[in-house]
């Protein structure tokens, strides 16, 4: 069976700036795939590409095996897009608003956007001008998910929403996961996709650095080590670190690698106490970043939006 999302190579580039640059990854059907990042990394850049709005400068990317450029009208009839910034008429109704997208879509949708609503406490009566930016987010969610896509499009879309409407909001993903569907799911939350995602994209300065399992980037592969060392001028140099340790009495790093070479460095040292224990994902993605100010205070004119 062929991806649901596949991207190879794909190239974004705004004049001398850098947009993305060479993004290879594959979304397949059924799963919520994540793809962080911190602000300005390139995730929307990557989702406006896929969407059709801008057009890549080089590479391919395509959706239900069609070409995103040539084919986009028939994929975004099987989409469902969450931007970022969500922006209405002000003067219409939630509910009549919805309406309209419901017509848009060709679908009789008027017990969904109830349903829909009614779960995340949506007043499809007031108008858009008088909402919050919470409740503008509600209403895009609802937009998004009424005509059932067999793709949902999600850039940044927990911004704004308080906990409990969060939590309601990943329980209605869940429930369409179920149902087959597809989730792409862009955030800088890290514990968000921790709760939610089957797999995930790293995306760093406009290039993806890793993709595998969430489970896999927290569990097995990392330790957040703790030492109490006798000699508070001793330096533990253990390989696989991350967080480099320097001196000092209480010394604590991120740490990738063999358990064995662990004991084996902390038995040459006077050591009181020690903790390891695994540690939250977003201390492991920390790593993937470290040195980004150097970065880009280096590289003057790269852009990634």
């Amino acid at each position: 069976m062929s991806p649901v999302v596949d991207i190879r190579s794909l190239t974004k580039r705004y004049g001398k700036a850098r947009g993305v640059e060479d993004v290879t990854f594959q979304v397949e059907q059924g799963e919520i795939f994540g793809f962080i990042g911190p602000n300005g990394a390139g995730k929307t850049t990557t989702i406006r590409t896929l969407l059709g709005f801008l057009r890549p400068t080089s590479g391919s990317a395509r959706i239900f095996d069609l070409d995103v450029v040539s084919q986009g009208q028939e994929i975004k009839k099987r989409i469902g897009y969450l931007p970022a910034d969500v922006n209405y008429y002000d003067d219409m109704r939630a509910g009549e608003l919805l309406d309209l997208s419901a017509r848009f879509h060709g679908v009789a949708a008027s017990a969904r956007i109830a349903e829909l609503s009614q779960a995340l406490g949506l007043d499809l009566g007031k108008r858009i001008r008088s909402l919050s930016t919470g409740n503008r987010k509600k209403v895009g969610i609802v937009q998004a998910l009424l005509h059932e896509p067999d793709l949902l499009i999600l850039d940044e879309p927990t911004s704004g929403l308080d906990p409990l409407v969060q939590h309601t909001f990943f329980e209605l993903l869940r429930a369409e996961k179920e149902q087959g569907r597809t989730i792409f799911f862009s955030s800088h939350v890290l514990s968000e996709v921790q709760r939610l995602c089957d797999r995930v994209a790293i995306i760093r300065d406009g290039r993806i650095i890793d993709v595998e399992r969430v489970d896999g980037l927290g569990v097995g592969q990392y330790k957040r080590v703790r030492v109490k060392l006798r000699n508070p001028g001793a330096t533990l140099d253990l390989p696989g670190a991350h967080r480099p340790a320097g001196p000092g009495a209480d010394v604590e790093l991120i740490y990738r690698g063999g358990i064995d070479d662990l004991v084996k460095q902390l038995a040459r040292h006077e050591v009181e106490d020690v903790w390891i224990e695994d540690p939250p994902l977003e201390e492991i993605f920390l790593h993937y970043y470290q040195g980004d100010a150097e970065r880009s205070a280096a590289d003057g004119d790269g852009v990634a939006r």
